[in-house]
């Protein structure tokens, strides 16, 4: 698609690859999508249910904090549980750190210059080391060292980077090279223009987020924008969109990023009208309706829901079911692209699930794939 359409290609920064847990991040590894829990971890068994619905949501790799010495008691019974890796989220305890390293960490986030001593660094990256576990330096504009602060005059790029390269010699000087950086900050320009001068002096995997964004709707809209022009222009390797909201949306919004920039494809991708006058259907409530209902759906698809035939026929060209608005409530059904058949408003909603289902078991049993109009044209 992309050497059809050279304009649709985006040429990822190259960087080493490291592994957190069984999965990849960096090099030519998909990117990965995280989100963090927000419950006590202290009651394991409301963490491991908010770290099933995250799984379930697509995330790939998931950070619990620890700031207790009651978080890391049960840290291994976290671990043991999850399917996919989790990070702990460790910042001024070392010893938290150790704990969790020994208790199934696959990787530890942490600000080394927030851990003490020389000496305790060198405790974690043994412990890291020990049980295989990735370290992910977080730099964060809000607590910037006091003299870098004092440096620079105010949080800028120039110091977020350096904070990050002190950060990273800190390892690098007990030989340990299994980490990844992040610079964020939640003023988007700040956080964009320090992660391009980062990609520009590292080779490690960089960890992508606009902290403090906000809530769904502002926090989606402010991360997208700085975190999808950092990824338009191939910087990031690993994703976490930090919003107030449910840890499940973060993944979800993270996804959407993803397919958005044909980055990473998972479940239905559905192509819609903002609605008018001229819709033959309550377009808003149906694809909120379809968005629900198609959520258990994994396999990479689309799906166009249009209110009329201005531009309907056109969407439905270009995805594998696509709906139409027509008159008299008896709306147009195409598959791969071709107008099929009509569909009566009543039967509409239940009659495209098992459209979308049926199509969904068939690619993932190898009867058919997903439709590529742009494959078809370059026949």
């Amino acid at each position: 698609m992309n050497e059809i359409r050279p304009w649709r290609t985006i040429e990822r920064r190259k960087s080493r690859q490291i592994m957190v847990g069984n999965v990849p991040v960096g090099g030519d590894a998909p990117i990965t999508v995280q989100t963090m829990t927000n419950t006590p971890t202290e009651d394991v068994g409301a963490t491991i249910d908010q770290i099933r619905r995250c799984e379930d949501a697509g995330a790939d790799i998931i950070r619990v904090s620890c700031p207790t010495e009651e978080s890391t008691a049960n840290f291994d019974r976290i671990t043991r549980a999850a399917n996919v890796p989790i990070v702990a989220d460790i910042h001024f305890h070392y010893k938290r750190a150790l704990e969790a390293a020994d208790k199934g960490a696959a990787c530890l986030r942490i600000n080394p210059g927030n851990i003490g001593s020389s000496e305790r660094v060198a405790e974690v990256v043994r412990a890291a080391k020990a049980n295989g576990c990735a370290i992910r330096i977080g730099v964060n504009a809000g607590s910037l060292e006091k003299d870098l602060l004092e440096k620079y005059g105010e949080p800028c790029p120039e110091a977020l980077v350096e904070s990050a390269l002190d950060h990273i010699k800190l390892l690098q000087d007990h030989d340990f090279h299994d980490y990844k950086v992040a610079v964020k900050a939640s003023d988007v320009f700040l956080a964009v223009a320090a992660y391009h001068a980062l990609a520009e002096t590292v080779d490690c995997p960089l960890h992508l987020g606009i902290t403090e964004a906000g809530g769904l709707i502002g926090g989606t809209v402010k991360s997208s924008i700085g975190m999808g022009s950092l990824l338009w222009a191939g910087i990031g390797d690993t994703i976490r969109v930090s919003l107030s909201a449910e840890p499940e949306q973060e993944v979800k919004v993270g996804f959407e990023m993803l397919k958005a920039l044909g980055l990473r494809t998972r479940g239905v991708r559905v192509v819609s009208c903002p609605s008018c006058s001229r819709q033959g259907f309550d377009v808003i409530r149906t694809v909120e309706a379809l968005e629900k209902r198609l959520e258990h759906i994994k396999t990479p698809m689309s799906l166009s829901v249009l209110g009329c035939v201005v531009n309907g026929p056109g969407e439905a060209r270009e995805t594998d079911i696509g709906l139409t608005g027509g008159g008299n409530g008896k709306h147009m059904v195409y598959l791969s692209g071709v107008k099929d058949h009509h569909i009566e408003n009543e039967d509409m909603l239940d009659h495209i699930v098992r459209l979308v289902e049926a199509k969904a078991a068939q690619i993932e049993a190898g009867e058919a794939v997903a439709f590529d109009p742009h494959a078809v044209a370059a026949e």
